[in-house]
């Protein structure tokens, strides 16, 4: 899990503001590219140094780099394979959530080294979903936050998605629904694919 938040940090930042900025935070975590060129065994002492740096390069809080990482994850040209096997998991929005609890089964399946956080959708109400991410790393929930808008988004849902922060027992989310015909969505054609190399290595 450690490697695969290190990796899409990375890849964030550089396609976001620059190798150059990418170097300074290297230079500024006391890492080498080489240190984080796998998703092999990393520690969450390298995953906190790269938070900090990234903190201090960016001058933002990492939950708000974090959140938009997520939403990379979605909307970004160099991640659309990710995007693509998240519309997998839902014909709309309010089927991609009670699909979350698979998710990380999902992705294990394109890379089997990979352990994700354990997700858990509770539906409050109609149109009220609680989500919690129970995982290691602090701002995990955040990543997911901002995925999760960039979601619905993709979908053509209006939601408001509230962070209501880490307690023992995870990150918990709550979803509210709005409108789930909001705009006409982005398109996606189920044939177009490829495997996710965002998540097996740093793409082209």
């Amino acid at each position: 899990m450690h490697a695969l938040l290190n990796r899409m940090l990375h890849v964030f930042v550089e396609d976001t503001y620059g190798t150059e900025v990418w170097c300074d935070v290297l230079e500024g975590a006391g890492l080498s590219a080489v240190e984080l060129d796998s998703l092999g065994p990393q520690t969450i002492r390298t995953t906190r140094a790269l938070s900090r740096a990234v903190e201090t390069v960016l001058a933002r809080s990492v939950d708000t780099v974090l959140e938009d990482v997520g939403t990379y994850l979605v909307s970004h040209p160099n991640a659309q394979s990710v995007r693509r096997l998240l519309r997998f998991c839902g014909t709309d929005f309010v089927d991609f959530l009670h699909s979350l609890e698979d998710l990380p089964d999902r992705i294990r399946l394109a890379v089997p080294s990979l352990s994700l956080p354990e997700i858990e959708v509770a539906e409050e109400r109609e149109a009220r979903f609680l989500i919690t991410c129970r995982g290691p790393l602090p701002g995990v929930g955040h990543l997911l936050a901002g995925l999760l808008r960039a979601m619905a988004d993709d979908y053509g849902t209006l939601a408001l998605l509230e962070h209501e922060g880490r307690s023992c027992d995870g990150d918990r989310l709550r979803v509210t629904l709005v409108d789930t015909a909001f705009s006409e969505g982005r398109r996606f054609v189920l044939g177009a694919g490829g495997a996710a190399p965002l998540l097996a290595g740093r793409h082209p």
